[in-house]
């Protein structure tokens, strides 16, 4: 069930339950295409403004909020990684065209999000694009992770730290469940069933996500990995045109400049 969100004047923003987990969508643009962005682990849909700004002209831009981040309920149980594609697909089962080609584009925690949602709902996803994919297999561990992350985040700019703080403190007190529950997935089981064309991009300076295992993940989605020059793991937020451009590229579109 889809509502329209409160304190939303313009209608872009509805809020969809589903077997008691919230998801937040807020829509943007028109056209034959539909872009889905998935965020990573305590972000929310406000890191994708940048991108949105350069896929808007190309087509239909959904931004959602899974449950417990940004402004999406938190839920009485922490969801898993399958069940968080599950709702998504539930999501766009009841409120998106059949007919609309759909490109499901997830950043860290995200991609593997939209990797099970491929994999479990083929018919809903015609093109998957994991930037930053999580998690690296030769460091599945907590503290391997974290200590990743504060070497990427030295690194990063302002404008990364400033929207990820905040995204942060609105994940709640949850976030440590929600890490292990991103942690236990094993998203290199779920690559080979992926049947819809992909591709993966990879900041050339991520610690996270070493060129190693993002070229594993490439090979197994039969694809290719295109690496945007001086970005972290926090590429689309950080400055989203370089990986915009690629994904446009992919699809076979010019952008438009903005």
């Amino acid at each position: 069930m889809a509502e329209p969100a409160p304190n939303d004047p313009d209608g872009k923003v509805t809020v969809f339950t589903h077997d008691a987990a919230q998801l937040v969508v807020e829509a943007s643009g028109t056209g034959a295409r539909t872009f889905l962005l998935v965020h990573g682990i305590g972000m929310g849909r406000g890191v994708f403004g940048d991108l949105i700004e350069h896929l808007e002209p190309h087509g239909r831009v959904l931004a959602v909020d899974l449950p417990g981040f940004g402004a999406a309920e938190e839920p009485p149980r922490v969801p898993s990684i399958e069940r968080l594609a599950d709702l998504v697909g539930a999501y766009l089962r009841q409120h998106e065209p059949a007919d609309r080609e759909l490109v499901a584009i997830g950043h860290s925690m995200g991609t593997q999000v939209v990797t099970e949602l491929a994999a479990r709902h083929p018919s809903l996803v015609d093109r998957v694009v994991l930037v930053a994919p999580t998690v690296d297999a030769a460091a599945r561990g907590a503290l391997p992770q974290l200590g990743r992350l504060a070497l990427d985040l030295l690194v990063e700019s302002p404008k990364v730290l400033i929207l990820g703080a905040r995204e942060y403190l609105r994940a709640g007190p949850h976030l440590r469940r929600k890490t292990r529950a991103m942690l236990a997935h094993r998203p290199e089981r779920s690559y080979p069933k992926v049947a819809a064309p992909a591709l993966v991009i990879r900041g050339e300076n991520d610690v996270v996500c070493p060129r190693a295992w993002c070229a594993r993940v490439a090979t197994a989605l039969r694809t290719r990995v295109v690496e945007i020059p001086g970005h972290g793991h926090e590429t689309m937020i950080r400055d989203a045109a370089p990986a915009a451009r690629a994904i446009l590229a992919e699809l076979g579109v010019q952008p438009v400049e903005t």
